[in-house]
């Protein structure tokens, strides 16, 4: 995340993720799963502008008119529930403009959040860590916290236990954002859970070495099968994504975004090219990007 001070207002810009590995281990006692994921931040940013209210008032506009503006939505939630651990009696205008897509895996409504705790954090002088903000957006979900150790980063529990990793080198992707979403809650109804789990072990070690052929190798997504099962597009939008022949290809969380994985920017732009003659019969949206 990207933090700066503009005349009165505070500026966050909030960037999207997606999972190089995710594999589910279990479903725990609390109704979660345990997963083990390893996430990089990427380069396609939320923006959110925060501006002091002398009230308690928290309110929330937003460029998205399809996103709930109540409480409901992550963003007031985190900033409502760091008014109650803090004691604090400000309050805040608040401003989103969304370019992250909704549903679509790329933790959108996670980034929101964990942006909230740091631009409040700082226009209402409260001086938290970053560790114990991450701490509190654990319990607004279960992504947050990633947002705070990015670039990359392991996660485990149910992906608020969160490891930072270095990346020795950007990674190039493309993403391919279908027209539809997908609901987290049903993605993982419908996942079966392996007997042996894969190991992220190789994974990790090929990102801190920065092989993108090996990286696109160890690419693995247990949840990507059930999300094909319930929406058959994805599976067919892989399949294309597989014929442009990057390092690696995968669906990210519990979708509806995939991703190649390419060896370079110019592979990237290859890549586009190739996909974008497919764009007029099917309904997506390419996105060039990398590690942020």
């Amino acid at each position: 995340m990207h933090l700066s001070n503009y005349l009165d207002d505070v500026v966050v810009w909030a960037p999207a993720k997606i999972n190089l590995f995710l594999e589910v281990l279990g479903k725990r006692p609390d109704g979660y799963h345990e997963i083990a994921t390893l996430m990089v931040a990427v380069r396609l940013y939320d923006t959110l502008v925060f501006r002091g209210e002398s009230s308690p008032a928290l309110t929330l506009s937003c460029s998205e008119a399809r996103l709930s503006a109540g409480l409901d939505n992550l963003v007031l939630r985190s900033a409502k529930l760091l008014q109650d651990r803090t004691g604090c009696n400000c309050g805040a205008t608040i401003r989103l403009i969304k370019r992250i897509p909704m549903a679509a895996g790329l933790g959108g409504g996670s980034t929101d959040a964990a942006a909230t705790l740091l631009g409040l954090n700082r226009l209402w002088q409260l001086g938290l860590s970053d560790d114990e903000l991450a701490k509190l957006g654990g319990e607004v979900g279960s992504d947050v916290p990633f947002f705070f150790h990015a670039p990359a980063a392991w996660c485990t529990g149910r992906g608020e236990i969160v490891t930072s990793m270095k990346l020795c080198m950007p990674l190039d992707f493309v993403l391919l954002c279908p027209a539809f979403g997908m609901a987290t809650a049903p993605v993982y109804k419908n996942v079966v859970i392996p007997s042996t789990p894969v190991s992220g072990d190789p994974i990790r070690q090929a990102v801190q070495k920065g092989d993108v052929d090996y990286i696109g190798k160890l690419l693995h997504n247990r949840l990507q099968l059930a999300a094909e099962m319930l929406e058959p597009r994805i599976a067919e939008y892989a399949r294309m994504l597989v014929e442009s022949k990057p390092a690696g290809c995968l669906m990210s969380g519990t979708g509806s975004t995939l991703f190649a994985l390419c060896r370079s920017a110019d592979e990237a732009g290859r890549v586009t090219a190739g996909l974008e003659r497919s764009v007029k019969a099917h309904e997506f949206k390419l996105i060039v990007t990398r590690t942020a």
